[in-house]
């Protein structure tokens, strides 16, 4: 699951006698040689995964898809409606108002302060919405933690602990869902067989169109910034 980039096309090829990997602006692309090991792909694509991050960003600014303006309005995966953001100048950091559905971040570096608060908001919030999800599908974990990885959405241990990537709260309500019901459902099926799947399906009948969604999405540029 990878939030940052889309979905890497892989192909295998006899006379490929190395993994190649190809940025292109709509697409990345993975040339795997004919006995290449999963062990290998995998290893090969954690290895690389900044310089995809990297090179993808660069290609999505070459041809305009980056949109450098700030949003005034941030809808969140719990809320019925959206926040109304305000610039402006403040002591603080940020400020969130949350009878009103407002909030006001400092202008003094806006992109980060913007980010700062969406990562307060997934680690207060996020916990609580897997735990719900588990009471409701009835798979248990262990623990939850909140981090901002570059290219997962989440993940589980054997221990049944599960982390969620932060920025799925900037994600529509199933979205965030299906990546809860995902992990749960490797609290009972480590691996991602035919049995795994059945399980995702069993909690999300809609689990294909939410996954095809996440892969497809792309992030704001705010988020994205170091």
């Amino acid at each position: 699951m990878t939030p940052n980039l889309p979905e890497i096309q892989i192909t295998h090829h006899a006379r490929a006698t190395r993994l190649r990997l190809r940025v292109e602006p709509t697409q990345i692309r993975l040339t795997v040689p004919r006995f290449c090991t999963k062990r290998q792909i995998a290893d090969f694509l954690k290895e690389s995964e900044q310089w995809m991050i990297e090179t993808w960003q660069k290609q999505q600014e070459k041809v305009g898809q980056v949109d450098k303006a700030l949003p005034t309005e941030l809808m969140l995966f719990n809320l019925e409606q959206p926040l109304q953001i305000i610039y402006q100048v403040q002591k603080n950091s940020y400020v969130f108002d949350e009878q009103s559905h407002q909030l006001f971040i400092s202008d003094r570096d806006s992109a980060r302060y913007l980010k700062a608060f969406v990562i307060t908001y997934a680690k207060h919030y996020l916990p609580i919405y897997l735990k719900q999800v588990s009471d409701e599908i009835g798979l248990k974990f262990a623990d939850c933690s909140i981090r901002q990885p570059k290219t997962r959405w989440g993940s589980c241990t054997t221990r049944h602990d599960i982390m969620l990537n932060s920025a799925l709260v900037l994600c529509d309500d199933a979205i965030t869902r299906y990546v809860c019901v995902h992990e749960l459902a490797h609290t009972r099926h480590f691996d991602h067989s035919s049995a795994f799947w059945a399980e995702v399906e069993k909690h999300d009948i809609n689990f294909k169109n939410h996954r095809k969604v996440l892969k497809s999405g792309v992030m704001p540029w705010w988020w994205l910034e170091k």
